[in-house]
């Protein structure tokens, strides 16, 4: 599969998870975030270790429950902070911050080259994300942004570990000890702040069933085997895919109306994403190797 093709195919997660507004709008029960988390993680991922059993081993025991945090725990409980003491539109943008924090920290620990193509992809895409979401009464709150960014770092931090680390064990066990993991850390929050809550109703099943299944087995599979085979700085970009996407299906089978700022918006993500994925036709073998080189350094640093 050329790199293309897997980007293709990583750009599903995104666009799965983009589906997140639209079943929590229309299928679960009101204001219940961490608990919609715990359900999409940690069912999920005792589902995967039931098609694939296996156990860590060794220092993995530890770097798969850092990983699980990062991925899951941590960037879920920020998310939540930061959705209750900021408008939406703020804190997806404040989140969309990712790509940029990627970038720079491949750069440093994966030697990745921040190339201006990829600056100015990320610097695009945030903009775009902005026009999309930004109302005129949005407004700033310091601890709901700093959660937001912290959101965003968070994944970023993971999406580096996971590059450097590699993956001893299979994608399907990978993947699922860091849903339990970050499932595991949630739920005390979960019960503690939501408890229990009422019992579920028909709707409120398949809204979860299809946030643990397509929203969180099947993305996160695409999205860590996309992180494994390509530079992260270049899979990062994908996930302005997201708010676009939750944009589109809010239009779309919502009724929710779109100003032309916002269709603006949704042109500029899809130049922002076109833009590192489609390589230029002027250098297109040296930046692939130059690109391709520190993944597999990343690799062999797994010991």
């Amino acid at each position: 599969m050329n790199d293309l093709r897997m980007l293709a195919s990583t750009a599903g997660a995104p666009l799965l998870w983009g589906t997140t507004y639209l079943v929590t709008a229309t299928l679960l029960p009101p204001d219940q975030p961490l608990t919609a988390a715990v359900l999409r993680a940690l069912p999920a991922g005792l589902l995967m270790l039931a098609l694939s059993p296996a156990l860590p081993r060794g220092i993995w025991w530890w770097r798969s429950a850092v990983l699980g945090a990062v991925n899951i725990g941590v960037f879920f409980g920020l998310l939540f902070v930061a959705a209750y003491r900021l408008p939406g539109g703020v804190a997806a943008t404040l989140s969309a911050t990712h790509p940029l924090v990627v970038a720079a920290l491949a750069a440093v620990f994966l030697h990745e080259a921040f190339s201006r193509r990829k600056l100015l992809s990320a610097l695009l895409g945030l903009v775009g994300v902005a026009m999309l979401v930004l109302g005129p009464a949005a407004q700033l709150d310091a601890l709901g942004a700093i959660a937001a960014v912290g959101a965003g770092a968070s994944s970023a931090v993971g999406v580096i570990l996971v590059k450097r680390w590699g993956r001893p064990v299979g994608l399907m066990p990978f993947t699922a000890w860091q849903l339990v993991w970050g499932g595991l850390i949630l739920l005390p929050f979960a019960l503690a702040i939501e408890g229990t809550g009422a019992a579920l109703t028909l709707a409120n099943v398949a809204g979860y069933a299809w946030m643990a299944i397509p929203g969180t087995v099947i993305a996160q599979l695409l999205w860590f085997r996309g992180i494994q085979a390509l530079p992260a700085s270049r899979v990062s970009l994908l996930v302005f895919l997201t708010p676009l996407t939750a944009t589109f299906l809010g239009w779309a089978v919502l009724k929710e109306s779109m100003s032309p700022t916002q269709w603006l918006g949704a042109a500029v993500v899809l130049a922002s994403v076109a833009l590192v994925a489609v390589p230029t036709r002027a250098r297109p073998a040296r930046m692939e190797e130059g690109e391709r080189a520190p993944a597999s350094a990343g690799t062999k640093a797994l010991g």
